[in-house]
């Protein structure tokens, strides 16, 4: 399977500007032969916390985008976006699409940054959401969600690849680098982190985006620049890690219920 990310600057604030990188990248990626186009944590407008300007439904633009490109370009396809809710407040989510353009799975970020804000802007998600990907099973987490081990150790039994979609900002950037590799370690399995360049909300980002396999290899390692990441990565290499190093059977997983 061969991934891309899609390591981008993103415009404050501007769907079109975005939506049309966006377009230009993904077409990119399809000439390089990708089967999975990974996107940054709200990719269209920027790490806002303007609800006045992020929030958009499930059918709305950004949404419709990520399955266009899917259907037209034959891709899965992942991306960020702010999802407006009749019942409850907006949330910050990942949404991943078919080669048909179908929806595969919608997963609420879980774990707000208060440090900048989010969790006053908007509602955490309930539980992580594992989906088929083509040879294998994935689940996406968003951002700040890298910090916490124990949301990892829920899926993990079932995955074999995650990926992390970010604005991960430039002042805490060695911790980006070392967890996504601690991740795919402490997991065994694949991790494709995805974090944006550039400026925006005061804030600056320096990418880093990586794709790890289970042995904390990175197979793949963008510097601070706009770039298209491109890695090929083999399904069964998890099954044969566990098998060889068999760490996960000895976990104890009555210490994460007490």
């Amino acid at each position: 399977m061969k991934v891309a990310a899609v390591q981008m600057d993103i415009a404050w604030h501007d769907r079109p500007a975005n939506h049309d990188k966006a377009k230009r990248m993904a077409a990119q990626a399809r000439e390089a032969g990708a089967d999975l186009l990974v996107l940054p944590e709200m990719f269209s407008t920027g790490f806002s916390m303007d609800t006045s300007i992020t929030p958009e439904p499930l059918e709305g633009p950004t949404p419709t985008l990520l399955r266009t490109l899917a259907r037209d370009l034959d891709m899965v396809v992942v991306g960020g976006f702010v999802l407006k809710r009749d019942n409850g407040g907006p949330q910050n989510v990942s949404l991943a699409v078919d080669r048909k353009g179908n929806d595969l799975a919608l997963y609420a970020k879980i774990h707000q940054i208060a440090l900048l804000g989010e969790d006053g802007s908007y509602d955490p998600g309930d539980w992580p959401v594992v989906f088929k990907l083509e040879e294998m099973d994935a689940a996406c987490f968003v951002c700040y969600d890298l910090r916490f081990p124990e949301l990892f150790r829920t899926v993990v039994d079932q995955c074999g690849l995650i990926l992390v979609i970010a604005s991960w900002p430039a002042a805490r950037q060695p911790h980006w680098d070392l967890l996504l590799r601690a991740r795919a370690v402490e997991s065994q399995c694949f991790v494709v982190g995805v974090n944006r360049v550039g400026e925006g909300g005061d804030l600056t980002f320096l990418g880093g985006s990586a794709i790890v396999d289970p042995l904390g290899q990175v197979l793949a390692h963008a510097e601070g620049r706009e770039t298209l990441l491109l890695a090929d990565i083999d399904p069964a290499m998890v099954a044969e890690v566990r098998s060889s190093m068999p760490f996960l059977k000895d976990r104890k997983p009555h210490l994460l219920r007490r």
